[in-house]
């Protein structure tokens, strides 16, 4: 199994005792934990360090959380995951939509948190694009996106050109939520229509045929109001 540990961390976090939450969470999954405790300070640390990972909160006093996502991605390829007490799910998806990775709501459990980092740093090491340059196997499912074929217990999966299209998308982007727009444009390009819609129709298709149990789903995992992710197993990362 790869090592998912990272060489800095830096949380950008206004409120003290939610960033030793993030501290503890943390401990023995970097070398380095920066901390910051307004946006400036976590931009200068951000430039300066080079973190491989970045922890931001939405509510800082100096600057909204989303401009400082929006900064840090316009030049960093490193993971995003957004820490906040705000619930919306338009909310969510808009922080996704501008480059955020993840999105972690307060309060949270340390058990989670950690989880969520994890995935996103294996996500981060995976030089080839999942199931491209080797198959991806999760379990009995195998998908090898290169030669487009799926496979279930050594059994060909037959699927349409558009299931095909939406499983290819999660998979290329496995660990990482992707959201109800993002999805519907990377199918259905410029096509009008209502997203949510059209793919729980087509995620539901796909649970049934690549989930051991389609109305209890460990692939193909909803974010209610968000979007959806493709969850690669223990044994594949």
């Amino acid at each position: 199994m790869k090592s998912t540990s990272a060489k800095t961390l830096l949380v950008i976090e206004d409120e003290p005792k939610i960033r030793a939450v993030v501290r503890d969470a943390l401990a023995g999954e970097a070398d380095r934990l920066l901390e910051a405790a307004t946006a400036a300070d976590g931009i200068a640390l951000a430039e300066r360090e080079r973190p491989d990972l970045v922890i931001l909160d939405l509510g800082l006093p100096d600057r909204d959380g989303a401009e400082v996502c929006r900064h840090i991605r316009s030049w960093s390829s490193a993971p995003i995951v957004v820490l906040s007490a705000r619930h919306s799910e338009e909310e969510k998806a808009h922080l996704l939509d501008a480059g955020a990775d993840d999105y972690v709501t307060k309060p949270f459990g340390p058990v989670e948190l950690r989880a969520r980092v994890r995935a996103q740093l294996r996500r981060a090491r995976m030089t080839p694009i999942p199931g491209g340059d080797a198959p991806l196997v999760s379990g009995d499912l195998v998908i090898d996106v290169a030669n487009r074929q799926v496979t279930m217990n050594g059994v060909a999966v037959h699927l349409t050109p558009t299931e095909w299209s939406l499983l290819k998308v999660l998979v290329i982007n496995a660990g990482k939520t992707m959201t109800h727009q993002q999805l519907f444009h990377a199918v259905w390009g410029s096509a009008y229509g209502d997203a949510q819609q059209y793919l729980r129709v087509y995620v539901a298709h796909l649970r049934r045929k690549i989930e051991q149990d389609p109305y209890a789903p460990r692939r193909i995992v909803t974010e209610p109001g968000v979007g959806y992710r493709f969850e690669l197993s223990p044994a594949h990362v």
